[in-house]
């Protein structure tokens, strides 16, 4: 029979009530369906693989722990840096370098969850239909059975892991936040030793620089002669002492000239010189001036010619000659003493004319000595600066300041992730398998209408 415009408008005017007998007569299909599908649904529970996901929630700070002032990585004190800083640590949490470090430790390429060895899935064959390498096929398949949910208010990371067993998906998430955190260290420890690396490149340029620097300073140093000690030139330090000496030898001088006035000026009889001088001199006066003395007294008492008169002048003659003698010697040593004094003193003046000229040309020297002595210790500094940084940021590599923290471990899951209860598959199932089987009514209800129209005169008599 021919499909005509007329049957198609006849289909057009169907009302509810063809709908219901449509449905109707397919009531024994959907029901089969229902049932097909619930048995069907059953089934897929039953003999699905199943999965169980589990949860770790992780605090990724974005701040390290300050072990040490002055650190290598800065801390950021924006929100937004703050941030970026954990959601970049997020993604390293199941980034290749962890997930592939997780399928060596575990080792995953011997299960069959996650490499089929048979090949019998389609994941383990590759493009071309040759097998892949295992470890990605594994890796791949971790890849899918993890994620990772951040929490807007905070810092917090949640991590999913699926597993076909709740302790094989917890094992699983242990490895890979323990792998995170090693990683985490890995990364701060690479970019401590490149920097050191690079430090230490640039300490062996800096050394020379110093090292070439202080030789200058030492070369020019011997080629104008400029020793020192105790941070002076050895010339100017001669000068101070030179000038202390001129200055003792010039009250040495003043004291003989003065010794040696008085001396001339005191004659033979005069009194008493200091001790210091001549003490034989002060004891053969004293003795001549006692004799005088006992002669006044016994002259008055005796004659001139009397023995004790003639004795005592004996004696004073004798002390005299003595006294004479003692005086002449007395002055002569005061006149040497005198003549060394203002020699000693003239030579001081001539060496310190001497050194006058040098100290000036030393002083003149210096003035560049010091220019060079600058620049070497400014490359001094900064040599010392870069080796206490290379060997603070060498031991920083030691030192884990990486701040993580798992706040909630995964923990076996009440229930499995996939497939749903059976249940609730066996009640899709079956609702499924009916409304297919309405469907199937009523695309059987419309195509029997376009063929054999139904009475439409029956119809609406039987509406009237």
């Amino acid at each position: 029979m021919t499909v005509t415009l007329d049957k198609i408008g006849d289909f057009l005017e169907l009302d509810f009530r063809r709908l219901f007998v449509w449905l109707r007569a397919g009531l024994a299909l959907a029901c089969m369906l229902a049932v097909v599908g619930a048995v069907v649904g059953g089934a897929y529970a039953l003999l699905s693989k199943q999965r169980y996901t589990v949860a770790t929630e992780i605090l990724i700070n974005p701040a390290n722990l300050q072990v040490v002032e002055n650190d290598l990585y800065s801390q950021s004190g924006q929100i937004d840096g703050q941030l970026l800083n954990a959601r970049s640590k997020q993604r390293i949490l199941i980034s290749g370098n962890v997930l592939s470090r997780v399928v060596d430790k575990l080792n995953l390429t011997s299960d069959p969850e996650f490499f089929d060895p048979d090949g019998s899935t389609s994941s383990g064959v590759g493009v071309s239909g040759s097998k892949s390498d295992p470890k990605l096929i594994a890796l791949k398949n971790l890849d899918e059975r993890v994620s990772t949910t951040a929490d807007e208010t905070s810092f917090v990371t949640t991590l999913s892991v699926s597993a076909e067993t709740a302790g094989k998906a917890i094992e699983i998430s242990q490895a890979i936040v323990k792998t995170f955190q090693e990683e985490l260290a890995k990364a701060e420890a690479d970019g401590a030793s490149r920097a050191a690396a690079a430090l230490d490149a640039q300490l062996g340029q800096l050394k020379r620089d110093v090292q070439t620097a202080e030789e200058k300073v030492e070369a020019y140093r011997r080629s104008r002669n400029l020793s020192t000690s105790n941070g002076q030139l050895v010339s100017s330090q001669t000068l101070t002492q030179l000038n202390s000496q001129i200055v003792e030898a010039q009250s040495r001088v003043i004291a003989a000239q003065a010794s040696y006035d008085a001396l001339v000026a005191s004659g033979v009889n005069g009194s008493n010189p200091d001790p210091a001088v001549s003490e034989a001199l002060a004891a053969l006066r004293e003795k001549a001036n006692l004799l005088r003395q006992q002669i006044d007294s016994q002259s008055m008492t005796f004659g001139p010619r009397h023995p004790t008169i003639v004795r005592l002048k004996t004696e004073l003659a004798t002390v005299g000659s003595q006294l004479n003698a003692e005086f002449s010697r007395t002055v002569g040593t005061a006149r040497a003493n005198l003549d060394r004094a203002k020699a000693s003193w003239t030579s001081l003046n001539t060496k310190m004319n001497d050194l006058r000229g040098n100290v000036f040309s030393d002083n003149e020297s210096e003035v560049a000595l010091r220019e060079l002595e600058r620049d070497a210790a400014s490359k001094t500094t900064i040599y010392e600066s870069f080796l206490s940084r290379a060997r603070q940021i060498a031991g920083r590599e030691q030192i884990d300041t990486t701040n993580v923290q798992v706040i909630s471990s995964a923990v076996p899951p009440k229930a499995r992730s996939w497939p749903p209860s059976t249940a609730l598959v066996i009640g899709a199932g079956a609702f499924a398998g009916f409304a297919l089987g309405m469907l199937l009514a009523m695309a059987m209800g419309i195509m029997r209408d376009i063929w054999q129209p139904p009475n439409r005169s029956g119809v609406g008599a039987s509406r009237a």
